[in-house]
């Protein structure tokens, strides 16, 4: 068993909880009644799995016949079976491909997700795989993500290019990729804003960035990926949906699971959006971040 999948299963912990105690309470009875179908559902809602996974999982389910003598950890694995199957496609290889140089990495979320600081461990780790790694601090308007970014590169020793409080982001990434490429960067991470409350001057901020990005390297970014925090729930599927409007984005990083009851949000975004989850986080250090294994997962989800 992995370091991670351990903390997985801690960082799950609180919707593990829900979830096993509920299916505990809900199958004591001896067949599967209506009642119990019902009650399944809602206790998926509860844990922000959404209305088409839960159905799909239910519907999976209600073909078995399970009797008097199923034990509670039969029916717990036969459910982690449908939830694997669920979100399995959603597990890929995030690969770097090394005949883009720099291979550029559009981080994009609502402020508060965890952008940022996803962006410092992300980094940490391909750079302890051996990649010159450097971030762009293209959220110019939160003098915070700069500031987090620059501990992040200080505590790494990763070059972070900086712009005044205010500038253009667009023309910031723009210098700063002319830069990387000058340095032989090997992976450039590009920070940028998440203000949501205005969608349109969000939209032509990022639409504006990639353009411009463009012009230094044709086909990048080459991973546009958004970071959900799991604790927004629901709300997070909606800021997937909203993004993957304003810009291409192909990848998902969902963090604070540990600090969270809604853990199936994971399993919402995977079913509902098709697009792949790269990685997982379950706490604050860069070691708390680890690749997504939809077994690990659905093990740690219903506490296996």
């Amino acid at each position: 068993m992995s370091g991670f999948f351990q903390k997985l299963g801690w960082g799950l912990k609180k919707t593990s909880q829900n979830l096993s105690q509920g299916i505990t309470d809900i199958f004591t009875k001896e067949n599967l009644s209506s009642d119990v179908i019902t009650d399944l559902e809602e206790l998926l809602y509860t844990a922000d799995v959404g209305v088409k996974a839960t159905s799909e999982i239910v519907e999976k389910f209600t073909v078995r016949r399970f009797d008097k003598n199923s034990s509670i950890e039969q029916i717990k694995q036969e459910l982690k079976n449908d939830i694997v199957s669920l979100i399995k496609p959603s597990e890929q290889e995030f690969v770097i491909d090394k005949s883009k140089k720099p291979f550029v990495i559009l981080m994009v979320g609502v402020n508060g997700a965890g952008k940022t600081t996803t962006i410092g461990k992300l980094g940490k780790k391909f750079s302890a795989q051996g990649y010159q790694v450097s971030f762009i601090a293209a959220d110019t308007f939160r003098a915070a993500a700069v500031e987090q970014l620059a501990v992040w590169g200080s505590r790494h020793n990763l070059r972070v290019f900086s712009g005044p409080a205010g500038c253009d982001s667009a023309g910031l990434c723009f210098d700063g990729l002319k830069e990387a490429e000058k340095r032989g960067d090997d992976i450039v991470f590009i920070d940028t804003a998440g203000r949501l409350q205005n969608k349109k001057g969000l939209m032509e901020e990022l639409q504006k960035i990639v353009r411009v990005i463009k012009k230094v390297s044709p086909d990048a970014p080459h991973k546009t990926l958004i970071t959900i925090d799991a604790a927004t729930g629901q709300n997070g599927l909606d800021q997937v949906k909203t993004f993957k409007e304003l810009v291409d984005v192909n990848g998902v990083v969902i963090t604070k699971l540990d600090g969270s009851s809604k853990g199936g949000i994971l399993i919402a975004v995977a079913s509902e959006t098709g697009i792949p989850v790269y990685f997982v986080g379950v706490g604050e250090q860069a070691e708390d971040m680890d690749v997504f294994k939809a077994e690990d997962f659905a093990k740690g989800l219903l506490g296996l």
